[in-house]
């Protein structure tokens, strides 16, 4: 048994309604919802711990280690890691992997010790153990194909991506992270700094630009998720979630994120909830089947 704290959590009152995008809704299958909430719930617990401005890095590191080792089942954790339990059992019931939580483990750890991105690969290296999981774990949960870890992939990289401009400047000012490339912020003639004043100025305007029009070129592989899901209700909600990207992509295209936090708004959620729910149960498919 690796040293464990004695009460490893520290919540930051989060949940699933303080997200960007719909976390285990309705829309996915009932029996399925518990197993989806006990992923969520721990990965929140896993985040909250790297978020935490209170605990050094070694603190969280060795949090998330002990997080991890409940989860696959060591010896030696108590009830204190509930979450850890509860999702490994629900994994083992689901017959779905634990590497998906685990990958965003890996990712919270190098939250701990990482403060800046020097190039936009290594933020993709970043996302594809930070957001990606998420929908890998989704696709394993409902038994589609993992040729469909393409599309699911994209999509969660860019909602990493546009998270991470929503809150560029909270990042920088409470814990000097940094998630935007820094050679990209030299060569629009930028400083970091700027992140923590009151309005991106022309240079940074212009690498926040970059980071958009790379997530476009994600969201052209993203699109196609809905219509190649043999799950309509998977479909139905990756459909939202695509709408609702690509609004809140064209949001920070007009918006300033050290200015006013840019966000979606009600109307937002309904247009793409009416839209994408139509789209995928009853929309074109490339595969047939499905619940």
């Amino acid at each position: 048994m690796k040293h464990a704290p004695s009460v490893p959590e520290t919540p930051s009152g989060k949940g699933a309604d303080d997200e960007n995008f719909p976390v285990g809704s309705w829309l996915l299958p009932a029996k399925l919802r518990p197993t989806v909430a006990a992923f969520y719930a721990f990965a929140r617990a896993a985040d909250d711990i790297a978020d935490n401005p209170d605990l050094d890095p070694q603190d969280k590191v060795a949090r998330l280690d002990a997080f991890e080792a409940a989860l696959v089942g060591e010896p030696g954790y108590d009830e204190t890691y509930a979450k850890a339990h509860r999702l490994r059992e629900a994994l083992r019931k689901a017959k779905v992997t634990n590497r998906h939580a685990r990958d965003l483990l890996s990712a919270f750890r190098q939250d701990a010790t990482r403060l800046r991105y020097a190039r936009w690969g290594e933020l993709m290296d970043y996302c594809e153990r930070s957001a990606n999981p998420v929908g890998r774990f989704l696709l394993d949960l409902l038994g589609e194909n993992k040729v469909h870890y393409g599309p699911s992939d994209a999509l969660c990289t860019v909602l990493q991506v546009l998270n991470h401009l929503q809150d560029c400047g909270d990042d920088y000012r409470s814990m000097n992270r940094v998630y935007i490339p820094q050679g990209w912020i030299a060569e629009e003639g930028a400083r970091t700094e700027e992140l923590g004043g009151k309005a991106l100025s022309p240079g940074m305007r212009r690498v926040v630009d970059r980071m958009l029009d790379e997530c476009d070129k994600l969201m052209d592989v993203a699109r196609h998720l809905p219509s190649v899901l043999r799950s309509r209700r998977l479909a139905a909600e990756s459909a939202v979630i695509v709408r609702l990207a690509t609004r809140l992509s064209a949001r920070l295209r007009k918006g300033d994120p050290l200015a006013t936090r840019v966000a979606l708004s009600k109307q937002d959620f309904l247009r793409a909830g009416i839209g994408g729910i139509m789209e995928g149960l009853f929309g074109h498919r490339e595969m047939r089947g499905g619940t």
